[in-house]
């Protein structure tokens, strides 16, 4: 199987990824942590489905799908942390100045788990992020050592999948999700990445 990650610039193919089986559903679209509280919480239904088919068209779109040949398989929403409620989120701190990128959801297709393809789509964001010139990238991974996580809280990934990236852990967060602490982790993309 060879998966290719490409930018998310397809907005069938993210709506495959994000979008709800019934169009009068109110899904998350990925939106929670891309744009303000306040807008989240006055996008309601078919307006969640636009405002992402309008983000898909900027550029940098919102983030990376993965593809096993035509098929979309996975989906990881990354972008500068400044237009991101991170920017403001008072659990999960700022380590410093660098203008750094974040990763925030990591979604596999159901069928298509378990074959490494959370592991492709965090290089391809990587790479993403690489290309458009951020000198660094953080997610925000539950700590499990080992535990189950819920597939519902998976989406923020763990610190196995970051640590096997290449990032590191450079801070504590108050955040928990699903009863486990989140950690901040991050990759300097200025230097050669492991």
């Amino acid at each position: 199987m060879a998966i290719e990650v490409r930018p998310a610039t397809m907005f069938d193919d993210v709506k495959t990824m994000l979008g709800p089986k019934s169009p009068d559903s109110n899904v998350c679209w990925c939106l929670s942590y891309r744009i303000p509280s306040k807008l989240n919480q006055e996008l309601q239904k078919q307006e969640r489905g636009k405002y992402v088919q309008k983000l898909v068209s900027e550029d940098p779109p919102p983030g990376v799908l993965a593809y096993d040949g035509d098929e979309v398989v996975g989906w990881a929403a990354v972008h500068p942390r400044a237009d991101t409620s991170f920017a403001k989120n008072r659990k999960i701190p700022h380590v410093d100045e660098t203008k750094v990128w974040s990763i925030w959801c990591i979604r596999v297709r159901p069928g298509h788990r378990g074959k490494g393809i959370s592991h492709e789509l965090l290089r391809g964001a990587i790479e993403f992020a690489k290309s458009h010139g951020a000198p660094a990238l953080e997610g925000y991974p539950v700590d499990n050592r080992g535990g189950k996580v819920d597939l519902t809280m998976a989406y923020v990934g763990t610190r196995r999948l970051f640590e096997k990236a290449g990032f590191r852990k450079v801070a504590e967060t108050t955040s928990v999700l699903n009863g486990f602490p989140r950690v901040l982790m991050r990759m300097d993309l200025r230097q050669p990445s492991r």
